[in-house]
């Protein structure tokens, strides 16, 4: 049975959303504003999440935003606002899908459908995530709060590589034989240009964070 997290200020409009779902299969918990939305995403697991935007405390964009930051869980956003710009960044900001209010409940129920054929069939790859660094599969790069860190090839596999084991003290033998998969040579100073890039990328995005730390004499792995 798949779970929805259901972030509605509305008491009537949540428990109607929640009856709706419970109907058709899906087991729903309610949220009455931005940070319980927050709090029970943190200490739960769902399938997809149906976010209002007009939330007391927390706004739902940066409801939006915290779940973006550790999770591509489909996300259909419920708002009142229609005009082409408001939506677009909407959508821009890492809402899978929108509906208008007032909305059909048929309609509702479709496009909740179609997100969850969607992260089933795997047209949704899961990411790596790590303190705020989202490993986007799909997309081939990472971000920081939404916004893109604009990584290359072996930036990207060499960040991978150390986000997939993240305790993990990795050589420059191993970070070089398996990115360019060619044997290392010990004078090589690739490895140190290509860590170097990947800080000051992430560092562009969030100055107070360090992300990748160097492990003098071996190697490097992710900073705890």
């Amino acid at each position: 049975m798949h779970k929805i997290l259901v972030v509605e200020d509305d008491i009537d409009i949540n428990s109607m959303l929640c009856d709706l779902l419970q109907q058709n299969g899906y087991e729903p918990t309610a949220a009455y504003s931005g940070t319980e939305a927050v709090l029970n995403f943190k200490l739960g697991t769902y399938d997809l999440v149906l976010l209002d935007l007009m939330l007391p405390g927390k706004s739902g964009d940066a409801v939006l935003s915290d779940i973006r930051a550790v999770s591509d869980v489909p996300l259909i956003a419920v708002t009142a606002v229609t005009d082409k710009e408001s939506t677009v960044s909407l959508l821009k900001s890492g809402a899978d899908d929108y509906i208008s209010k007032p909305f059909d409940n048929d309609e509702l129920l479709a496009r909740i459908e179609v997100q969850l054929r969607r992260k089933q069939s795997g047209l949704i790859l899961d990411n790596i995530i790590f303190k705020d660094i989202v490993l986007n599969l799909d997309e081939y790069d990472a971000s920081i709060n939404n916004k893109a860190a604009s990584l290359s090839k072996r930036e990207f596999e060499i960040l991978k590589l150390l986000m997939s084991h993240p305790k993990k003290v990795f050589t420059k033998n191993n970070l070089y034989e398996s990115v360019w998969q060619d044997e290392f040579m010990g004078d090589d100073n690739t490895i140190n240009v290509h860590i170097s890039k990947i800080r000051a990328k992430l560092a562009k995005l969030n100055s107070g964070e360090e992300y990748i730390q160097t492990v003098w004499g071996i190697g490097f792995k992710m900073h705890e």
